[in-house]
């Protein structure tokens, strides 16, 4: 999900949406991973706003939000973020410099009961909410502003 500005960060310095959109069709494979527009299309701001909208728009589909250990860190930050675990489940991936200090953080620590072993992962989906996991794996540095300051210059 391509989002069209994150409250959070300036505009300044952001690449245009549709030229994000494109890049972000460019990488996804169109079956496992699709990329969307989709929050734009509904018109939300906030990911606890699009989760709701997706949720009614798609009473019948199981939700998996799945984002860095850099989100997790930074998750008390959002707006209503407390209502988000409730609403879909969690799988983090990790990203360098962020996972220890994301699993010792504010919302890992009030959302402990609800971690659920990476083993159970494929099972996350189904599970009763809130339910979420942080999935080990191979890490990448890339970050979208990494990105972007190594492509503005051409």
């Amino acid at each position: 999900m391509v989002s069209p500005g994150n409250p959070l960060k300036p505009v300044a310095g952001m690449q245009d949406f549709a030229l994000r959109l494109a890049a972000a069709c460019r990488l996804a494979d169109g079956r496992r991973i699709v990329a969307s527009d989709i929050e734009a299309q509904l018109g939300t701001r906030y990911t606890v706003d699009t989760v709701r909208e997706l949720r009614r728009r798609f009473p019948r589909a199981a939700f998996v939000w799945v984002m860095g250990a850099d989100i997790l860190d930074q998750l008390p930050r959002w707006k209503r973020w407390t209502e988000l675990p409730s609403r879909a489940a969690m799988a983090v991936v990790p990203r360098p410099s962020y996972n220890q200090r994301a699993l010792a953080g504010r919302a890992a620590q009030r959302l402990r009961r609800a971690r659920r072993p990476d083993q159970r992962a494929a099972a996350l989906a189904d599970m009763p909410h809130p339910a979420w996991t942080f999935l080990p794996g191979p890490q990448h540095a890339a970050s979208a502003t990494a990105i972007r300051a190594a492509t503005s210059g051409g």
